[in-house]
């Protein structure tokens, strides 16, 4: 089974890159979405870490903004609770697609959280600034200041690109992307099997 890893800043387009290379995808932000919506026992910690802002069941995202807001250290204490619980849901993810041919790992601290093997390979997905700001404002969770707590949690971006085995530019038409990413699957593919 390949593995590849997708980094990139915010914004980059993470997600809609993995989605193209239709291979099972583990969604990290999606997993901890659902996390906050399903899992007592993740609330239950949550709450006693931060019994002023955890009210109820499911885990409100307000709550967890005002959280980081308050205090950036907040973001490793909620991180402490929830990483274990993602790393669990990702081995189960994994031991499903076994037999795939390739997996990809949308994971936004992929490397921060040492969640990378070896020889998996890691693609750096890159975009334009003015790309990028365009696309962060139209989610629906855009907060400035989280939004900058969250950068300065993530890797250096060009320490990212020099781990990178690939680089792609998202910077095209969904038609122009597909065939880029089919181009590079098919690259992937062939490099690990001639090697």
């Amino acid at each position: 089974m390949i593995r590849v890893g997708i980094m990139g800043g915010i914004g980059s387009g993470k997600s809609f890159i993995a989605k193209l290379f239709r291979y099972p995808v583990f969604n990290a932000d999606k997993v901890v979405s659902k996390i906050y919506r399903k899992d007592k026992n993740c609330f239950k910690k949550l709450k006693k870490k931060f019994p002023i802002y955890i009210k109820s069941f499911p885990i409100k995202k307000t709550e967890l903004i005002k959280i980081i807001s308050n205090d950036r250290d907040n973001l490793k204490k909620i991180s402490s609770v929830v990483h274990p619980i993602v790393r669990k849901k990702m081995s189960i993810f994994l031991k499903k697609n076994k037999h795939s041919k390739m997996v990809i790992l949308d994971i936004p601290l992929l490397i921060e959280n040492k969640i990378n093997k070896k020889n998996d390979i890691l693609l750096f997905v890159n975009a334009k600034k003015k790309i990028i700001l365009k696309r962060i404002k139209q989610r629906k969770n855009y907060n400035k200041k989280i939004f900058n707590n969250l950068k300065q949690n993530q890797y250096a971006l060009l320490r990212k690109r020099k781990l990178a085995n690939y680089i792609i530019d998202n910077n095209f038409s969904i038609n122009i992307m597909r065939s880029k990413v089919k181009l590079l699957k098919n690259k992937i593919i062939y490099e690990r099997n001639s090697s």
